[in-house]
Parts: structure tokens; sequence; C-alpha cells
């Protein structure tokens, strides 16, 4: 190419990009005379709670005062609307919401999606949808949901929502301003690809986001990007409860505070024809990914980015060849296949990959998300899902070969010893079924919470957690209840119910969101000792040896006790430098390796006797679920963003 045609193609390229910028920067003043003036509500934060009758009363008065204000033409309901999630609160929160005289648009809070016996299903059967699209007046209306679903971690907006958001911008005139309705702040500490939703989001014609979660007035950019949150419909320290108005005017949007009973007062505006942030640039920051550099022996054998969200761990099936582990004294499988990883999303695929390039072999479609951690073994993948079927599939090819109907969500982990399949479900139940033929051996129904764990199999027992402040020891055999641990914990976000138990030495080690770990005598279910030294949080794991635990704390450290004696013993503590943390992901032990991760995308590997660390690599910047070991040198991992991968450290 001679320098000439270079010198052109540069400056036609400079000029387009000119032109795009200045076509973007004329956006907001074409759409000036093309939207009308309106005023619209925002209830955020309600947190209902049938035990506590305020929240209730506050909604009420909200809802009575909204009645009696004129011009409101629709009110947005921006997220927690409930305290735990649960079915009957929501439909209580939708009969008082229904009073309204205006039309109502509800997306979902972190107190929806994190504690929810649905799986996050019962908001859609309940309110239609978790996500709106509106257009009223000349302006576009998208809500979505961006918190963390069913795994405590920061908020998270999910691939098929970003691809989601941007068709319905993309049906739209590029010069139709849009308003962007979630719960969190699009902020890092708050939503862990913000990056991503400010990039796709980028070059359209925003003129705001508008939120909740931080119980009070505040003004942002994301980005650039302006961000209002309002208060808590909550009342405040005087007693009145409040919410949000917001008047459309021809240049402007104008921002109020309404507390019952007083006259509104305006603390934001926000311009509908200033330029806020480039239409063409690019985030404020991204995630560092450097540590990948300092241990460069680390490399990625493949990573399928599916475009859904993935909430459970990877699986591969596990061959009929046992051994026994020290921990329980029973025969375990050992894998000797290891040729296909199984993984469940959120769109409800079972899907079977290659496990030597990661190429998709099998897909099958349940009727809703997938949540917890399916189990293979002798041909047959069992698994559970939001649709209320626990299904168990052939390896080979995924056809059905039976289905087991419960009367609730199913989004318990599965765990399978002899032949048998234990997993519990958001029906009361804890359900024993042989893989071969889907009959149900035995049923326990005295659980008042849901279960998403993994059940711990020992001897002759079935261990697990619900999220009703229990621990359960059940008979392997017939599934009576032997004993029952509640350990003192008083409010049902303490449970031990998301934490994977183990056991060594004649104990059950758990650990639980009050931030201890705790002892069991396995045959008592009497605690044998309880320590909040550590300050960790709902993950604990064995080594291979039944000698040590490992858990992570909530800021940088992975520490390691003895199994051993009537009173805990620290035998390490390991700085692995991953900031803050408190994601429900179990270390793991395989090959002399201790594995772990986080909810940042970041996987590393340990010393088991020392805690040195061996090595770290940054996947992403999303909650990576427990990760699965095939020796001491390879990790399979899935990532809530959507990744499905293998590592290898050379």
């Amino acid at each position: 190419m001679n320098k000439r045609l270079s010198i052109q193609i540069q400056s036609s390229f400079m000029n387009a990009r000119f032109m795009i910028a200045f076509l973007l920067c004329l956006l907001p003043i074409m759409v000036q005379a093309q939207h009308g003036t309106f005023r619209f509500a925002q209830l955020t934060d309600i947190h209902l709670n049938p035990n506590t009758p305020n929240p209730t009363e506050d909604l009420l008065r909200s809802v009575a005062q909204l009645n009696a204000t004129d011009s409101i033409d629709f009110v947005l309901v921006t997220g927690d609307l409930t305290e735990n999630g649960d079915r009957a609160t929501l439909e209580k929160v939708k009969s008082i919401l229904d009073l309204l005289k205006q039309k109502y648009y509800v997306i979902l809070g972190n107190h929806e999606t994190k504690w929810s016996d649905s799986g996050c299903t019962a908001f859609d059967d309940i309110f239609g949808s978790d996500r709106f699209e509106f257009m009223h007046k000349g302006l576009l209306f998208l809500g979505f949901n961006s918190g963390p679903l069913m795994r405590m971690a920061y908020g998270h907006v999910v691939p098929q929502d970003i691809a989601w958001m941007t068709r319905e911008m993309d049906k739209a005139d590029k010069s139709t301003p849009v308003v962007l309705v979630t719960h969190y702040p699009i902020l890092a500490g708050d939503v862990d690809n913000w990056y991503e939703l400010t990039d796709a989001v980028r070059p359209y014609n925003i003129r705001t986001f508008i939120g909740g979660h931080y119980h009070s007035n505040r003004e942002f950019r994301y980005d650039g990007i302006p961000g209002i949150l309002t208060r808590s419909n909550l009342r405040d320290k005087n007693g009145k409860p409040g919410y949000g108005i917001f008047d459309v005017t021809k240049d402007s949007i104008l921002v109020y505070e309404q507390r019952i009973g007083e006259p509104k007062k305006k603390w934001a505006s926000l311009s509908l024809s200033k330029q806020y942030f480039d239409h063409i640039g690019k985030a404020d920051k991204y995630p560092d990914f450097s540590v990948n550099k300092k241990y460069a022996k680390v490399s990625e054998q493949w990573i399928v980015k599916t475009g859904v969200g993935i909430y459970c761990s990877p699986v591969i099936e596990e061959a009929k060849t046992s051994v026994t582990n020290p921990g329980t004294k029973t025969k375990n499988s050992l894998n000797t296949k290891r040729n296909k990883v199984f993984v469940g999303d959120d769109m409800g695929y079972l899907t079977c990959y290659d496990l030597k390039n990661g190429k998709k072999i099998w897909s099958f479609k349940a009727g809703k998300r997938i949540v917890g951690t399916p189990a293979a073994t002798g041909g047959v993948i069992v698994f559970g899902s939001a649709d209320r079927c626990i299904y168990g599939l052939n390896v080979s090819d995924g056809k059905v070969k039976w289905t087991v109907e419960a009367k609730e969500p199913v989004l318990g982990a599965v765990s399978i010893d002899n032949g048998i399949a234990y997993i519990g479900a958001s029906d009361s139940t804890f359900r024993a079924i042989d893989i071969q033929n889907g009959n149900i051996k035995w049923a326990y129904s005295g659980i008042k919470g849901y279960i998403e764990t993994k059940p711990l199999i020992t001897a002759d027992k079935v261990i697990f957690g619900a999220w009703d402040n229990t621990l359960y020891a059940l008979n392997k055999a017939n599934g009576k209840e032997m004993w029952k641990w509640t350990g003192g914990l008083n409010r049902m976000h303490f449970s031990p119910a998301a934490v994977w138990p183990v056991s060594a030495d004649g104990k059950v080690f758990i650990t639980d969101p009050e931030r201890a770990m705790t002892a069991i005598d396995i045959n008592s279910g009497q605690t044998v000792w309880r320590t909040y030294r550590s300050t960790v949080r709902e993950t604990i794991g064995l080594s291979e040896d039944g000698e040590r635990l490992y858990s992570k704390t909530m800021n940088d450290s992975i520490v390691c006790y003895s199994t051993k004696g009537n009173v805990p013993h620290e035998i390490w503590a390991s700085n692995v430098a991953f900031g803050y943390e408190h994601a429900p992901s179990m270390p793991v032990e395989k090959g002399g390796t201790v594995f772990g991760s986080t909810k940042e995308g970041l996987i590393f590997a340990l010393e088991p006797k020392t805690g040195k660390v061996l090595w770290k690599h940054k996947v992403g910047n999303s909650l990576i679920s427990t990760v699965v070991p095939l020796n001491g040198k390879e990790v399979l991992f899935t990532a809530t963003s959507g990744e499905v991968g293998l590592l290898k450290f050379k």
C-alpha cells in the first residue's frame, strides 16, 4: 500500500469516527421535541417481612399517598420487595401493589435473588417476568436483574440480559432516550461486571440508571453515565416512609424525595440535552489481570463462553472403581473415564462437553434454571431443576431415563453413593433415588427451609443443612431422622445451608454466615467446638488424608485447622491476597494440591501442609463455583458470567 493511499484511509476513518461522535452528541438535542412531559414514582427496598409489621404498614401508607397524588403515570418498583424472597411474602407484596391506581413495573433485588426457595422463579410466576420493557411518551424504560442469583457474591448482570437490552435498544431509533432500571448501583464493588454493562450500553442514548439498594438518595456516574439511587420505602429515623418522584420535562429529569404527609423535596436533576459521557469511549477502569503474568505457567487449555449464567459446578462422571474415604470410612467411586464434562445453566440446559477440548457433545433442556450441582456415575447423570423435577439422563446421549416430580423447585446439589442419589428440594422433602430407574427409596419430609447444599454421605448417615437454621442427619438406609443441630442460630440468614459439610475423626464440620466454624459429634449431633477466630463463611474442605480442614476467611486468607481433638486448632493461615470474600465456593484437595476460587474470577492453588501459594490465575471477574480438580495440575471451573473451562499448571 502506498503512503498516499494509507493517509487517505486513515483520514476517512477519522472523519467517520468524528461524524459518529458528532451525531451521538446531537441525539439529546434531537429528542427534546419528541417526548412528552410526565411524572412517575419509584418504590424501592420495601423489605416486607411477615415477622415485622412496620414494612407492611410503610408500603400501605406509600400506596395510599400515591393513589391520592394526581398525575403519576406509573410506578417503578426496584427490588428488595421482601426480606427473605419467599413466595408467600412476594404474593403479599403484589396484593398491596395491586391497590395502586397506576400501572407498576417490578424487578428483583438481592433479597429476592440470594434467598429464594423457588430459585427466583416465583417472582416470574407472580409478576410475569423478572425484567420489563416499555415506551412512555418517547422514553424507553428497561428493567432487569442486577443481583447475585442464589450464591452470595457481588451483583451480576447475566450475559443474556445484556444481549436482551441491546436488542431492545436496537429496535428503537438511535435518538430514543433510554432509562435503565436496576436494583444495584452499577459500580465496582457492587456489580462484578459493571464494565461489561456500561460498555454495552454506551453507544445508546442512555439518560440515566435508576436504582435502590443503598437505602438513601445518591447520585453517581457509572463510567460517566448518570445513576440515581433513591431512599428505601422503610420509615426513616423520623418515622416517615417515603419514595422517589421523577418529573420529566422537555429538557430535564427532576428527582424528588417524597416523605409521607410532607411536600416533596427536589434533590437532583439531570439534563436531557447534555452529553454526560463519551458514546464511543470505554469504562473508567477494568479488572486487573496482571496476576496471570506473575504465574505464567498456568494455561487456559480451553474456555467455552456459553452466553448464559452458570451457578453450579462442573461435573465429571465417576466410574464404579471404589476406594475408602479416610474421613467417612465409606467407599467412594474413583473417576477412570474422565472424557465428559456436564454443566447446568440459568436457561435450564444441562450440557455435555468433551473434556479434552470443550466441544459440545449434547444438550438437554429442562423446564427452568438449574442451580444445584449435578452428580454422575454408572452411566447416569442426576440433577434437579427449578421446574420442580429431578432428572436422570444417560451420560452418553442426554436421553431421559426417568423423572421424579417434586411439589416445589429442586435447588439442591446431588450426591451419589452406591447407586443412590441424594437430593433436597424446596417442598420440605429430602429424597433418596435409585439412579437406574428413578424409584424413590425413601423421602424425609420434616424440613422447614429450602435446600441448596450438596449432602455429605457417610457410612450410615446423610447430612445436610437447610435455610431453617438446621443441620440434619438422616439414616442413610431408611431416611429416619438421627439428629438435628441448630447451634443456637435464630436467624434464617445464619443457616448452615450453603456450605457443603465434611466429616473426619468422628465429627462433622461446617461453617455458616455467622462467621463461625463448627465441629459436631457425628453420632450425637452435639457441638464439640465452635470458633469465630478466623472469620470464615460458608466454605469448608477436607484434605485427602482426612487430617486437615480448609476454609476461606472473609479477607484475603485461607486457614487450615486440624480435624483431630475436641478443641479448634489452627495449623496455618495463608495470605492469598484475594481481598474481601464471601462466596460459597469450597476448597478442594486433589493430588497434593489445595484448589480454591473467589467471587471475582480468581482460581488459586496451595501446598496443603503449609499453605504456600503455588499459583493463581484470574479467568474473569465473576463468581467461580466450587472447582473440580482432575489431578494436582488440572482443574475444571464454571463462572456465573457463563464460562466453562480447564486450567493446567505446567
